[in-house]
């Protein structure tokens, strides 16, 4: 499982004329999943999502997790979070989990953060969005269950 954490100051996602979720300071993550993921790679992916400390604290120093601010969550399914464009300009899809396998993944994400207290919104799996942010920092942090990065 794969997940880009971007800090934000705002951020939500369309789907046509539809804002189907809004946050304000928090995180917006983009989750991929793969088709070999398990729980443990989804408690990992969560777990870290809600203990990263890129927030500052009183000293101006990232040392604040989302949970220690209080903040939001809107975390949107991209499955091209698993795209491979090592071999040339087109990238393959192979590694990515279909529908019938991470839909029900990204759902039990969302779940797991909602768990967490905190406010947290989702896009629309598998449609076509528009995805709105202001990145505070900017901060974004990659996030890969396998610990390749």
């Amino acid at each position: 499982m794969r997940a880009v954490v971007q800090r934000v100051s705002s951020a939500r996602v369309r789907v046509g004329e539809e804002v189907c979720g809004e946050i304000s300071k928090g995180f917006l993550v983009l989750l991929g999943v793969s088709a070999e993921d398990t729980r443990q790679d989804l408690d990992y992916i969560v777990r870290k999502i809600l203990n990263l400390r890129v927030f500052d604290d009183e000293k101006g120093i990232m040392n604040r997790s989302i949970q220690d601010i209080q903040g939001d969550i809107l975390l949107v399914s991209q499955f091209t979070l698993y795209g491979d464009a090592r071999k040339g300009n087109r990238p393959s899809y192979i590694q990515a989990a279909k529908g019938p396998v991470s839909e029900p993944a990204y759902l039990d994400c969302i779940q797991e953060l909602k768990k967490s207290g905190l406010k947290v919104e989702s896009g629309r799996f598998g449609a076509d969005m528009e995805v709105e942010l202001s990145n505070h920092g900017p901060v974004t942090i990659l996030l890969d269950s396998e610990r390749n990065f």
